[in-house]
């Protein structure tokens, strides 16, 4: 069990290593293929195309609070779409027919 440990860390960091590099090397050989011939922009290096990889991750993927985010709204629907009792079920039909004015509610007859 201690040598599996041993051996993840490492190469978990290593895997971090090259996940950065080839990040960076795929940005930069896209800006440099699309923007300076389409828009006459300057071309980047491997740092800048990191640092644009940072800044991109900071703008539009946060910090790592996604699950939070979503976890929440999933809960809800989870609870939502989970199996009701018939009490529930007719609750719930109740308050679509008074919410959307659609036939008679469960203590009106028709007729009355």
């Amino acid at each position: 069990m201690k040598w599996k440990w041993l051996w993840f860390a490492p190469l978990a960091i290593l895997a971090m290593i090259v996940f950065v590099i080839v990040g960076g090397q795929i940005v930069m050989h896209l800006w440099n293929w699309l923007l300076p011939p389409l828009f006459g922009w300057h071309v980047i290096n491997f740092w800048q195309a990191l640092g644009l990889l940072v800044l991109c991750r900071i703008l539009f993927g946060g910090f790592g609070g996604h699950r939070s985010m979503h976890s929440g709204f999933r809960g809800r629907m989870r609870d939502r779409c989970r199996p009701r009792t018939p009490e529930e079920r007719e609750k719930f039909r109740q308050t679509v027919r008074e919410y959307f004015g659609a036939g008679p509610t469960a203590t009106e007859q028709p007729g009355q």
